[in-house]
């Protein structure tokens, strides 16, 4: 399923039901009075986050979401029935924005959470409200109101736990679908990833979320490859796992510049994701001898002044140690 993380579409809430000018006209009673009912009101538009979708794909070919008018009041005092209200389920981590002023009407994290967006309108008074000691048989009725109408912006970003990052080809996608049950494609070719794929691992009596974030190259921040397109959806995980294929590498620096041109990507998209917990790991390294792995991961930790760990998701060295850091980051292992 191709996966659609940001969508415009439009939502109209209810317009309020007419106020009624009615009088009673029974046998026997001449003077009956007013007896105009109240029109309903609209039905209000929500926005709900759920568990059941992960991708915003389904607003591809809907655009327009509308709540239901409300009813119009009638003789006898019957009130107008009230519209239903519209809700709109989207996936966990979607914030909603009105297109024309970008203003923020709903950011949903956590399932179930609901937000009305659009209020429907109220509707209007019969004339049985305006009767008085002295005037006893009004004509008058309020106007209903209508609804709401505008174009909202639907932009998911993702909530995992863990993000992996890395330059193209840097083996994330396989990474995750060794130490979780996620699929995604992996070919020896870049921007394999097209799209973020989310894995759960489980690792002692704990389990997380962990997202394959697609390969970051240099002005990426300023949308070159895939670019700002999914730096947004590293903004909402704890920490990262940062791999560095060093396979390829003639040396130590050529390997420690891939690192700092990821780094430098993220630090220009935003500071914040500078400040959190990062696990370094050099991959693809099973063609390479351990003298080799030992200069090279001896050099980012002396630069970077702290653990840096060699890794294959072939072989499965290291594997476990990754997923106890990862947990470790999170503040919920040993």
């Amino acid at each position: 399923m191709k996966f659609i993380d940001e969508v415009t579409i439009t939502v109209i809430s209810g317009n309020g039901g007419e106020g009624c000018s009615g009088m009673r006209r029974e046998k026997h009673v001449p003077l009956g009075g007013p007896d105009g009912g109240d029109g309903g009101n609209g039905g209000d538009v929500y926005v709900e986050a759920t568990d059941k979708l992960n991708t915003l794909v389904k607003f591809r070919g809907r655009k327009v979401y509308r709540a239901k008018n409300g009813e119009n009041g009638s003789g006898q005092q019957c009130h107008g029935k009230y519209g239903d209200d519209l809700v709109i389920e989207v996936p966990v981590g979607t914030i909603v924005r009105k297109t024309e002023t970008q203003e923020v009407v709903a950011d949903l994290t956590e399932i179930g959470q609901r937000i009305m967006i659009a209020e429907g309108g109220r509707g209007g008074l019969g004339n049985a409200n305006f009767k008085t000691s002295t005037n006893q048989a009004p004509r008058k009725v309020t106007a209903a109101k209508p609804g709401e109408q505008f174009e909202v912006d639907l932009e998911l970003k993702l909530l995992a736990d863990i993000a992996l990052i890395g330059m193209p080809n840097a083996g994330k996608s396989t990474l995750i679908s060794v130490i979780s049950a996620a699929k995604p494609k992996i070919a020896d070719y870049p921007f394999t990833t097209l799209e973020p794929n989310l894995g759960v691992v489980a690792y002692e009596d704990s389990s997380y979320v962990v997202a394959d974030i697609p390969g970051l190259i240099e002005d990426a921040a300023e949308g070159k490859g895939l670019g700002i397109k999914f730096l947004k959806h590293i903004e909402r995980t704890k920490a990262f796992v940062h791999l560095v294929d060093v396979s390829w590498c003639l040396d130590e620096f050529e390997a420690f510049d891939q690192y700092v041109t990821v780094r430098a990507e993220l630090e220009k998209y935003s500071d914040k994701l500078m400040t959190k917990p990062e696990i370094i790991c050099l991959t693809k390294i099973d063609a390479m001898t351990e003298e080799e792995i030992t200069k090279i991961q001896k050099f980012f930790e002396e630069a970077l002044d702290k653990r840096v760990l060699p890794l294959s998701s072939v072989s499965g060295r290291n594997v476990d140690i990754v997923k106890a850091l990862m947990l470790q980051s999170l503040g919920r292992g040993n």
